[in-house]
């Protein structure tokens, strides 16, 4: 049964007051936590810092039945079972694997006897047969994706784990399902709703506009000069904050020249022993270092409020990854620097890394090896007899499950779909979603490029690539007190082709205008990815539509 809205907020406003304190709500929490409090899947991206978790800790207390929260590093869940115990709400507890038995039994314990509300999981916990069977005991009300950005296969962390989280959630009843991320643009919005198998979902989008950060890029010719540049630019910064390198040698050659400099810096990265790496964390988060150079292994889950710059010694391979890192600079409002410093050889590296194509020999024989299978098979014996590591193997089912021909069928064990395409058809298909998100990537470092190398408003470029208009320059970035910003074409609200229309290209097919200026405007095509078009030769040669 539907709640009133006066009830409904009536409810909803008092336990925030009460249970956690908080005087006030702000407008895209509240209509996020109607729509799940509706019984709505509901899709919420919001700037760091926005407070997504208020909208499932809220909604969770006034729905009966417990909330499985998935959440990707074990140090973030120990956040949030931590701050949620700090606030007085009903207890939460975690099941993961750096945890005793007697521990995650006892979590289990307190989650069947109603003690505990809560229950966060790795997704590699929820991929476990066991743990699905022992929540569907319990038939939790609500299930919630944290950073669920990760579940795109577009994004460079995209974990395969996350493919299985569709299956655990048919398996417990379709359960309301919640997806928080900080930043998504229209591509990854529409992978997350495909991937969750979220039904007729809310999307609640709020504003991508961080007016506290001053955008700032530099470019340069040669190494060394960039190299110095950084030193320098960080040394003359606010502190404390990030500095984010492509390369492990880099984060820790960049950590000793600061420590030269006589900055407390250390460097972050996968290579080093977990317990070096937590320390760094901890560190960091307790105002003990002044600057962590790191990889883009470092950042999720940081609650810091008071990161005064995000530097980048290296170019992003799209802005979605960009707009994540940098959005861990200055979350308790104040102002901040968010500094790009790059070579164009840079993108060399990232357009690289985005062309890469699978081998369709290799697709060929796991699709055979499959088919061939008359009992589900084991990832690991896969692996052994394909003769494959267990990252590309993964890669190839993931493609080989987009086309409708593998299945997991418990965990760890993948068994050819009945009813699905002949291997030969399988693999064709795989190749060309492959192509697909191949073209996308490029498309997402070109992006990066344009923003880069832009003499309009840094702003309007970022939030035009998430789908937001900025009608004016924002005048808080460095094109815009440089004065090239207003010098440029100007975004146009009106014309034939607005912002957020569909339309159809010739050749690229079916597309979305994400940003519109008097003389180009830039279209998310569905299989070609971004595009910058003329405006002149699109409409002198027809070359769009109205789809």
């Amino acid at each position: 049964m539907r709640w009133t809205v006066g009830r409904r907020f009536g409810r909803v406003e008092r336990t925030a007051r009460k249970v956690f304190g908080w005087s006030r709500l702000r407008p895209g929490q509240l209509r996020a936590i109607r729509s799940v409090l509706d019984g709505t899947d509901t899709l919420v991206v919001m700037p760091t810092g926005a407070g997504k978790s208020a909208i499932y800790q809220i909604a969770a207390l006034l729905l009966g039945g417990p909330t499985v929260v998935v959440s990707p590093l074990v140090a973030l869940q120990r956040d949030q079972v931590a701050a949620l115990a700090a606030s007085g709400a009903p207890e939460a507890v975690s099941v993961n694997s750096s945890q005793s038995r007697r521990v995650s039994r006892q979590a289990w314990e307190a989650l069947a006897a109603g003690i505990a509300e809560f229950i966060f999981l790795t997704p590699e916990q929820l991929a476990k047969d066991d743990v699905i069977d022992q929540l569907a005991e319990v038939r939790p009300s609500l299930l919630v994706v944290d950073e669920a950005h990760l579940v795109s296969s577009w994004g460079h962390d995209f974990r395969p784990e996350y493919l299985r989280i569709q299956d655990a959630v048919d398996r417990l009843g379709h359960p309301r399902v919640v997806a928080l991320t900080a930043t998504a643009a229209p591509p990854v919005r529409a992978e997350i709703l495909s991937r969750l198998g979220m039904r007729d979902a809310c999307q609640v989008i709020a504003g991508f506009d961080r007016p506290n950060l001053f955008l700032d890029v530099r470019r340069f010719d040669r190494y060394e000069a960039k190299r110095r540049a950084v030193v320098e630019r960080v040394a003359g910064e606010r502190k404390p904050g990030l500095v984010y390198v492509a390369t492990r040698r880099d984060a820790e050659r960049y950590a000793e020249a600061l420590a030269e400099r006589g900055m407390r810096a250390e460097a972050y990265h996968a290579g080093l022993p977990a317990a070096e790496r937590t320390r760094t964390h901890q560190r960091f988060t307790g105002d003990q270092l002044d600057v962590v150079v790191a990889t883009s292994a470092f950042g999720m889950g940081i609650d810091k409020p008071n990161v005064r710059f995000v530097l980048h010694a290296a170019i992003p391979d799209s802005l979605d990854s960009y707009y994540q890192e940098i959005g861990r600079a200055g979350r308790d409002g104040q102002p901040a620097n968010v500094i790009l410093l790059y070579r164009p050889e840079d993108l060399a590296i990232q357009r690289f890394h985005a062309g890469g194509q699978p081998d369709d020999q290799a697709l060929g024989k796991v699709a055979l090896s499959l088919r061939a299978q008359r009992e589900p098979v084991a990832v690991a014996e896969l692996k052994d007899r394909m003769g494959l590591s267990a990252t590309r193997l993964i890669a190839l089912v993931n493609l080989l499950e987009q086309a409708g021909a593998v299945r997991v069928v418990h965990e760890g064990c993948l068994a050819y779909r009945a009813g699905g395409p002949p291997p030969d058809k399988a693999v064709e298909r795989a190749m060309e979603i492959a192509e697909t998100h191949r073209r996308v990537e490029l498309s997402r470092v070109e992006m990066m490029r344009e923003y880069a190398d832009t003499l309009g408003c840094r702003r309007q470029f970022l939030l035009g690539y998430f789908g937001q208009r900025l009608d004016l320059p924002c005048g808080h970035c460095d094109t815009c007190r440089s004065g090239s910003a207003y010098n440029q074409p100007q975004i146009q609200g009106d014309g034939a082709y607005r912002v957020g229309s569909q339309v159809r290209h010739r050749e690229f097919g079916a597309g979305t205008v994400m940003r519109m200026e008097s003389d180009r405007l830039t279209v998310l095509f569905d299989e070609a990815g971004y595009k910058t078009l003329s405006l002149e030769t699109v409409q002198d040669n027809r070359l769009l539509s109205k789809a």
